[in-house]
């Protein structure tokens, strides 16, 4: 079983390099692209509040949050959160995340499908996804023990189920985060607020943004088949 989970760790830390590898690599486009100044002059909030306008979105409010990357779409309250360096900024990188942010509550507005799941399921995944890995490690704990007799697998197959709704989380995830993207970009050239070297850049940037949830899914399916054969080789 340690030789087991030693293998666990080998995975999560591989995917803790390659999530580590892309969120950096979007930090430095972000830095990169903040430098290229906008010609229409206009700041994130600006931009947000347009394109709200332009899809005839009117009970959505604009505000601001600490942070940074703390950029954030509330269905709840309807707001569009954006970070201090994209709410007060006329960049690339700015326009980028408030038309991506805004690509959300257009989403919401119109009842984007792959959204309206994604929020099905937030309470589920809010539940389980914190005990699921313990949850499965005590059924595989008592499957070894013997203990309750065959309780332990089931047990064990409850922590797969609980992980599985994460799992499936995050790659309901995937269509929403790029429909939001392709939406923000379409409106940004349809517009033209940008011009073709600073759409460039909100291109790439939205791109990098992209790929930090892609391996986020694919560190929670590894997970996933991982636990998955250690359950059913513990069986065996």
């Amino acid at each position: 079983m340690f030789t087991g989970y030693m293998g666990y760790y080998i995975l999560i830390g591989a995917i803790a390099l390659v999530s580590s590898l892309v969120s950096g690599q979007l930090k430095r486009k972000f830095a990169f692209y903040s430098k290229v100044k906008l010609r229409n002059g206009m700041t994130g909030a600006q931009i947000a509040e347009k394109m709200l306008a332009d899809n005839g979105i009117r009970d959505v409010k604009v505000i601001s949050v600490k942070g940074q990357l703390t950029d954030h779409y509330n269905p709840v309250d309807k707001t569009v959160n954006l970070s201090e360096v994209v709410y007060n900024q006329d960049n690339a990188a700015a326009a980028a995340v408030a038309a991506h942010e805004v690509g959300h509550a257009v989403q919401h507005a119109t009842a984007y499908q792959w959204l309206t799941m994604r929020s099905k399921l937030v309470p589920v995944v809010q539940v389980t996804s914190n005990m699921s890995q313990w949850v499965i490690i005590g059924g595989i704990a008592l499957m070894a023990s013997n203990a309750l007799g065959g309780s332990g697998y089931y047990v064990a197959i409850a922590g797969l189920v609980m992980m599985g709704f994460a799992t499936l989380f995050s790659f309901i995830t995937l269509p929403v985060e790029y429909d939001a993207s392709n939406r923000a970009l379409a409106w940004l050239k349809a517009k033209n607020m940008v011009t073709p070297e600073e759409y460039k850049g909100s291109e790439d940037a939205l791109k990098w943004a992209a790929r930090t949830y892609l391996v986020a899914a694919i560190g929670a399916l590894a997970s996933l088949l991982y636990w998955a054969m250690q359950i059913l080789g513990s069986r065996d």
